[in-house]
């Protein structure tokens, strides 16, 4: 029982001496503000520096999936050309050697082009495929009575549209299965369509022109927003049957895209596979020639998207670095300074007996608070920037919790570190000689 009264003096003791200690080093702080304030402006430029990365990186990678998003996550395309450059025998290339290899675009450009014909092929022989999608898109200028749109794209596809794509109406319907196959003259239009051509009239029922061909609009898309992935921007399109398109377009044999997504339990990749060796059947390409054409998943862009961004931000920490060491290397070097400028009134404290720890704990509060200020500094310029920056509602670009705990952890690691050395030096100081320092 007088052990465990002993321990709780004991504790009490300690926390007067660090309540004490850390009073002491914020009035030291505050009788020397100009050389706080230069201690502070390193650590302040580095904090914002790796803070301001951190969420440039993280709205980025925010608005890249807002991109993907209105795919499929396991769609897999069929293609003429490849997301990512290929090896000499074809393949793609989804390591660290596709960033250093060449794009070779005018060899992809010969290539023939994917077409209705190939969707049928693949559509009756597939055994791992759910259900494919094939499309084509042209720009052109829709009409509703005396309004004219601007050039907006006039997408025509089969009726695995729904699935394929991530797009939510948000007036009227989707386009039915019977529509898509029997070529029906039906449109559902984005939401800046809609609006351009028909203001506040209620467009469900309307008919539009496109190419002097009438289209009855059955449905008007979600509004979806701009983003820097901005792949399908459903906001200015129009989307029509395949046959429809086919017909209103004039087209004997359009090329165009062709999607697939396997079925569950298939993977991707397992996917690919199977359609890789359909399309060399369907285009006799013989054992040893290169394939003619790519087969691109988008899961795996994104991960190379995810490469990307990390190798960014490792760009950012080694930028921060700098600034957070010459923000290290100033606040030690100060606290070397209120080390001398101090000796005396350290000599006293350990006279009257001050423990190590408490002068310690003294100068590691000074350096701790110095690094913590300067983070919190970087941070509200960053957060200050962000207010008054004109970014457009539509792109996510917010400080986030984490990044701020990030900023100020690495700040306070940095104040610590800095001041172990100083403060040391201080606490191993002998009484007398400190007394009698000049």
């Amino acid at each position: 029982m007088k052990e465990k009264k002993s321990l709780i003096k004991k504790g009490r003791v300690v926390l007067i001496q660090l309540k004490e200690g850390i009073t002491f080093t914020w009035n030291e702080l505050k009788n020397n503000k100009f050389r706080t304030f230069l201690s502070l402006l390193g650590v302040s430029i580095g904090i914002f520096t790796i803070v301001a990365i951190f969420t440039a990186v993280d709205a980025l990678k925010s608005n890249v999936r807002k991109g993907f998003e209105s795919f499929s996550n396991n769609l897999v395309q069929i293609s003429k050309w490849p997301m990512t450059p290929e090896d000499e025998d074809g393949n793609p290339l989804t390591d660290q050697a596709s960033m250093n290899m060449e794009y070779r675009w005018w060899d992809y450009m010969k290539r023939p082009d994917i077409t209705y014909n190939h969707f049928k092929f693949l559509k009756a022989n597939s055994k791992l495929a759910e259900d494919f999608l094939f499309a084509y898109g042209a720009s052109t200028r829709v009409k509703y009575g005396r309004n004219t749109s601007g050039e907006v794209n006039v997408s025509c596809t089969t009726s695995a549209f729904e699935k394929m794509l991530k797009i939510n109406i948000d007036r009227g319907r989707m386009i039915t299965k019977a529509e898509f196959d029997e070529g029906s003259l039906v449109a559902i239009i984005g939401n800046a369509v809609a609006s351009s051509l028909f203001q506040e009239e209620d467009p469900i029922g309307k008919m539009i022109k496109i190419k002097g061909y009438s289209v009855t609009v059955v449905g008007v898309i979600e509004k979806q927003g701009e983003s820097i992935t901005n792949f399908t921007d459903t906001d200015n399109a129009v989307y029509i049957p395949y046959l429809a398109g086919k017909m209103v377009f004039g087209l004997r044999e359009p090329d165009g895209e062709l999607d697939a997504i396997p079925k569950e339990g298939v993977t991707s990749q397992e996917l690919s596979q199977e359609l890789r060796q359909l399309m060399r059947q369907a285009r006799r390409i013989r054992p040893g020639q290169k394939n003619d054409f790519s087969i691109n998943e988008f899961a795996t862009l994104t991960d190379m998207l995810d490469k990307i961004l990390g190798i960014i931000k490792t760009v950012g920490w080694i930028i921060a670095a700098f600034s957070l060491l010459i923000g290290g290397f100033g606040i030690a070097n100060i606290m070397f300074v209120s080390v001398k400028e101090r000796t005396k009134i350290i000599g006293i404290q350990k006279a009257l007996g001050a423990k190590r720890y408490f002068i310690m704990t003294q100068f590691l509060a000074e350096a701790l608070i110095l690094a913590v200020a300067g983070a919190l500094a970087g941070i509200l310029l960053i957060a200050i920037i962000l207010w008054i920056a004109p970014i457009p509602a539509e792109y996510d670009v917010h400080l986030t919790f984490s990044n701020i705990l990030s900023g100020v952890a690495i700040a306070s690691t940095i104040g610590i570190l800095s001041g172990i050395l100083p403060a040391w030096s201080a606490a191993r100081l002998n009484p007398v000689d400190a007394i009698n320092s000049k």
